[in-house]
């Protein structure tokens, strides 16, 4: 009997603040998007990281003929420094952090160069005008400089490069998304618990003579707030639904339907990540609808 009444005046709340129960609703859904947006994009970049990071190398470029670096002024490599400069990447200090090394020679170098080359600009180059180039493959990427501080003043070494500059700039691009979406979320968040709390203002004060006969005769605080706070989550849980539905179509129709189509050889998020975050984006709306209602509450049906 209890609970039909509460889900009765639950009913009749959101029919009398239809308008303010839809606001909520949609506001609700759009902060919970940027939310989950924020938090996919911040997994699609994990998952890039994961994809990339262990498939660059380092590029260790040994001094060619010719160089003007400083490091190569005593000429082209040697043999001897080419094995010196193996055995402290395989058995020096970094050792434990280098996975594999690989010494291109210069025909390798050249025939590379040659087939990349499609407008001819290094038509004129032999392989005898080229160094060999080591490629290092590290256990852990992110500890390249370390690798780099121990390998670029070695005789013989012109430069170190490390393959993950090429990615830095989709990465530091991908996390500055993530940022604007985390902040248009608290915006929108902070916009939607302004509205549930202006919601069961108006749906307490509408129903302020009932909660008064209530209190007088005898029912409890939490039972007459129990409506008013189920308002404000059903409200926002419908928000979150269509939150989660948003992303899951999005994902679909977007990422898996119209990306992996155009870009193939990119590791996307699918459908399954969305899952993954959506009760997250339930539990956030229930908390806002929970935290907005207790404010109001305290004020406006207080014994």
């Amino acid at each position: 009997m209890r609970l039909q009444f509460v889900f009765g005046e639950v009913w009749n709340g959101l029919r009398r603040n239809s308008t303010m129960a839809l606001s909520v609703a949609l506001v609700t859904f759009v902060s919970l998007t940027f939310v989950g947006a924020a938090a996919l994009t911040q997994m699609q970049v994990q998952q890039l990281k994961d994809a990339w990071y262990g498939k660059v190398e380092v590029s260790i470029f040994l001094c060619p003929p010719d160089s003007y670096e400083e490091n190569c002024a005593a000429g082209p490599v040697t043999e001897a420094q080419t094995d010196d400069i193996v055995a402290v990447l395989e058995e020096g200090n970094v050792s434990d952090l280098v996975e594999s090394v690989y010494v291109e020679t210069r025909e390798e170098v050249y025939d590379s160069i040659v087939a990349a080359d499609d407008s001819g600009v290094y038509s004129q180059l032999e392989p005898e005008d080229l160094a060999p180039v080591m490629r290092v493959k590290l256990t852990d990427p992110e500890e390249f400089q370390v690798v780099a501080d121990a390998t670029a003043g070695l005789p013989g070494v012109e430069s170190v490069y490390d393959q993950r500059e090429v990615f830095d700039d989709l990465f530091d691009f991908l996390n500055a998304a993530t940022i604007v979406a985390a902040a248009l979320a608290i915006v929108m968040m902070v916009t939607a618990m302004l509205l549930i709390t202006t919601t069961i203002r108006l749906s307490a004060l509408s129903r302020r003579r009932e909660t008064t006969i209530m209190r007088m005769v005898g029912s409890s605080r939490s039972l007459i707030q129990l409506p008013f706070m189920l308002e404000g989550a059903v409200a926002a849980t419908g928000g979150a639904v269509l939150a989660i539905a948003g992303l899951f179509f999005g994902t679909q129709y977007l990422v898996e339907g119209w990306l992996t189509g155009s870009i193939s050889w990119v590791d996307y998020i699918g459908r399954e990540d969305v899952w993954s975050v959506a009760p997250w984006l339930v539990l956030i709306a229930v908390g806002l609808a929970g935290a907005a209602s207790l404010l109001t509450l305290n004020r406006y049906t207080r014994a």
